[in-house]
Formats: C-alpha cells, structure tokens, sequence
C-alpha cells in the first residue's frame, strides 16, 4: 500500500463525520503519489521541480501512472502545476481503483439491512495499516490529512527526518487548497451577487 491509498481509505472511513471536499482530498492524494515516488527513488526535486529518476515506482496500478504522467523532459514540472494536473478528478480514480480490487464494500444499515449504504473500506491487512498509521500520527500521512480536512492541523511541522522535499511538498499541497478555497470563496461571491440581481436587490 501507499501513503496515497492510505489517505483515500482514511478519508473513508472519515466521511460520516467529517466529508471531505473531493477537489482537496485529490490535491492531497496528487501530494502523496509525489511523496510516495520520492520514497522509491523514482523522482527528486530539484527546487520546486519534480525530476524524474531511473527507478520504478512502487508496484502500484493508480502510482504507475502517475509515474508514467511526470514531465520528463528540463525544465521539468512544478510540483504546484503537478498537483493542479494530475489531481483533477484523482480521488474518483482511487475510489474506482480501490473498488475494482475488491477493497471495499458496501456498509449496510440496521434499520434497512437489505438497503446497501455508504461504501467503506473492507476489513484487511491494507485498511487497519492505514488507521495504525493516522492514530499514530504517522507525520507524513497525519499532515496530509489535516491538510485534506479529515482531521484536525496538529500545528505540529513535519520533523527534519522526513526531508526538505517532503516538506517542499506539503508545503505546495497547502497553498494549492489555499488558492482552491480562494476559487471557492469567489465563485460563492458571484453568485450571491448574480442571485441578488435576479431578485432586483
């Protein structure tokens, strides 16, 4: 498993008491994929910039193509413009990916049994790794779930030994949400204003 289906199935099991706007956690989840190919080897930074490696990345379908999307040719990518590219739409290609595994189910209810509810993620190996990891406030993953929304900003840093390019990378994932709830807060805006006009106030 990797950092970012950990984060997908925490976002999960997450969403009855915290929702989770799917353009953050995608954000998110595009900030992960990069951490998880440094992890590997299979990407540096050189400043802002995401250089492709010689390494493979790690034996995942959703992370091979990621890997198989980075910009290989100089100046290479800005991890900014990385998240903004390959985090349209990804936590649908998480959840489709998760699903077509067979690492989900559908979680019924009580009162209506024959009722299919919410889809959670499935009793494993996999899912109780990933809530080890975030009740351990595993750095990595916790700061990239508080930056998601799915829990609380501890106003703790990433320790040093996580590395400059980890931090670099939260950092981007950070200021992305920050610019997409700006275009949030401007679309509520406008149409308040245009809702305003429509009555003739």
């Amino acid at each position: 498993m990797t950092t970012a289906r950990d984060l997908m199935m925490t976002a999960m099991d997450a969403a009855t008491t915290r929702p989770v706007e799917p353009g953050d956690l995608s954000l998110a989840l595009a900030g992960a994929e990069v951490i998880d190919l440094l992890a590997a080897g299979a990407v540096t930074l050189d400043g802002d910039r995401i250089v492709p490696g010689d390494r493979p990345a790690p034996a995942d379908r959703v992370l091979d193509e990621a890997a198989a999307a980075l910009v290989r040719e100089a100046p290479y990518e800005l991890v900014g413009d990385w998240l903004w590219r390959r985090g349209r739409g990804l936590a649908s290609t998480y959840l489709a990916a998760l699903d077509a595994e067979g690492r989900l189910t559908r979680q019924g209810s009580r009162w209506m049994p024959f009722r299919a509810g919410r889809t959670v993620p499935a009793d494993s190996a996999d899912h109780r790794r990933a809530e080890a990891r975030l009740a351990a406030d595993e750095p990595v993953l916790a700061a990239l779930a508080a930056a998601a929304g799915i829990r609380d900003k501890s106003g703790e840093d990433v320790p040093a030994e996580s590395g400059d390019a980890v931090e670099s990378v939260l950092a981007a994932v950070n200021d992305a949400l920050l610019d997409l709830e700006a275009v949030r807060q401007r679309r509520a805006v406008e149409q308040a204003a245009f809702d305003n006009v429509w009555r003739g106030e």
